[in-house]
């Protein structure tokens, strides 16, 4: 496994070291002492998938406050998505700064978001699957979300989005 981290400091792009040979290839996709030797948390708890019928679909911003803070493995498993998190830690020198990436089922890439970041991602393609893990349990309570639109990030998207919640469109302006 390759890690890289990216400007926003704690979050990490991870590629796979593929084995390869007639038949295919081989490759690690979670090593609990490998994250740990990066310093990243290993502690994943709960793992689930989403799946959007169409191209488009935006899904986020989304995070949990403390104290159920929740760090996320993402992997594209169908299809493609930009997949973006955002620094929402007041103290970081890159707070509201954002990245975004192209995870799919062809490049095999994971994004690893740190606790204090929101997450969300656009489909590129119709009928795509994403696979998450996470650190914290999901608690309703401490359930938050910001605009996937909000002018305090500025989120250059893709596409012009075509599928979004009421939820995802209803959080206010960040300040």
């Amino acid at each position: 496994m390759i890690f890289t981290e990216t400007k926003l400091k704690g979050s990490f792009v991870i590629e796979l070291e593929k084995i390869e040979d007639k038949r295919g290839f081989f490759a690690r996709i979670w090593d609990k002492k490998k994250f740990e030797e990066h310093g990243l948390d290993s502690n994943f708890v709960q793992c689930s998938i989403s799946f959007s019928k169409k191209k488009g679909t935006v899904r986020g911003m989304h995070y949990q406050n403390v104290p159920h803070e929740e760090a996320k493995l993402i992997r594209c498993t169908k299809g493609k998505i930009f997949d973006v998190i955002i620094d929402l830690r007041p103290q970081s020198k890159t707070f509201k700064e954002w990245v975004g990436m192209e995870l799919s089922d062809k490049n095999y890439k994971m994004l690893y978001a740190p606790k204090g970041f929101a997450h969300g991602f656009q489909t590129l393609v119709d009928n795509t699957e994403v696979f998450y893990q996470v650190s914290q349990y999901y608690m309703s309570d401490y359930s938050k979300g910001v605009r996937w639109n909000d002018p305090a990030f500025g989120i250059k998207w893709i596409l012009t989005p075509t599928v979004i919640s009421k939820r995802d469109q209803s959080y206010t302006d960040f300040l």
